[in-house]
């Protein structure tokens, strides 16, 4: 039995923006709501943006690539060399 390989298209390439920025927006809110409320203070807002906000992007972006038909597996991997 061969199983299909569809290749995600334009609608799957916009929901991946549509959700990254949803993604975006949801951190830097959930970071500002939990400042604006004294939950923690402008340094660890801070050190939240600059260094955790980027980690937790890359999380975004490998749950929606995963969920969107983008991740690949090791049969996919081609040998990388250079030609002369």
């Amino acid at each position: 039995m061969t199983v299909a390989s569809k290749t995600p298209g334009p609608d799957a390439a916009h929901a991946f923006r549509l959700g990254l920025r949803a993604g975006a927006i949801f951190g830097v809110g959930l970071i500002g709501t939990l400042y604006w409320f004294g939950i923690i203070e402008l340094l660890l807002a801070g050190y939240a943006l600059l260094l955790l906000f980027p980690v937790y992007l890359v999380f975004v972006a490998a749950a929606l690539s995963v969920w969107l038909g983008y991740s690949k597996d090791a049969t996919a991997l081609r040998p990388v060399y250079k030609r002369n």
